[in-house]
C-alpha cells in the first residue's frame, strides 16, 4: 500500500495528538492539585521512640502528626524573597492533662539531636491535652535562608513537641516533603 501525502499528514497528526494527551496525563498541574511555586508541604510523623533519647515513663504512647505548609513570596526573577510556615499539629495517646509547652523544627538526621531552627511561637501553658489528645495550629514569620534551607533537604531537620514532664521533647518526626 502507497502512502500518501494525506495518510501522512493523519498519523502525524494522530502522534501528536497522542503525544499531547500522555503531557497532560502526565502533569500534577490539576485544579484539584495544583503545582505552585509558593508553596511547599511537609509532614512528619510524631513519635516519643524518635526522641533522642527515646521517651520513657508514661507520655511513651503518645503519637501525632505535622503539617507544614510554607508560603512562599517570590519577586518577578522567581527569587525568593518572604515566606511564612503555618504549622497543624495533631497529638493522641498521651495521659489526660499532658501539657504541650514547646513545638519546633529542629537541625538534625534520624537520631541527632540539634538546635532549634524554627520556633513556632507555641508558650507554656497554651496547649493542654485535657483527653490526652488535642491539636494546635500556628503561622509564622521565617526567613528566606530557613526556607530554603528547609524545601533543599527535609530530612535534615525534625519537628517535636515538647512537654512538662519531658522539656527536651516528647514527641519528634523527621520531615518529608509532599509537594
Amino acid at each position: 500500500m502507497k502512502t500518501t501525502p494525506r495518510r501522512r499528514r493523519a498519523a502525524l497528526l494522530t502522534s501528536v495528538i497522542a503525544l499531547t494527551l500522555g503531557i497532560v496525563a502526565c502533569s500534577n498541574d490539576s485544579p484539584v492539585n495544583p503545582s505552585s511555586s509558593n508553596q511547599a508541604r511537609f509532614t512528619a510523623t510524631l513519635s516519643p521512640g524518635q526522641e533522642t533519647p527515646p521517651v520513657t515513663g508514661p507520655e511513651s504512647s503518645g503519637s501525632g502528626t505535622v503539617n507544614i505548609t510554607f508560603n512562599l513570596t517570590r519577586d518577578a526573577s522567581g527569587n525568593l524573597t518572604a515566606a511564612t510556615a503555618a504549622f497543624d499539629v495533631t497529638l493522641g495517646r498521651y495521659p489526660a492533662g499532658t501539657a504541650i509547652n514547646g513545638a519546633h523544627i529542629h537541625a538534625g538526621r534520624i537520631g541527632v539531636p540539634g538546635g532549634v531552627y524554627v520556633n513556632t511561637g507555641l508558650t507554656s501553658g497554651e496547649v493542654s491535652l485535657s483527653g490526652g489528645s488535642g491539636n494546635f495550629t500556628k503561622t509564622v514569620n521565617i526567613t528566606v535562608d530557613q526556607a530554603n534551607a528547609i524545601m533543599a533537604d527535609p530530612a535534615a531537620y525534625y519537628f517535636n513537641v515538647h512537654s512538662s514532664l519531658n522539656p527536651a521533647g516528647v514527641a519528634r518526626g523527621q520531615l518529608s516533603r509532599i509537594q
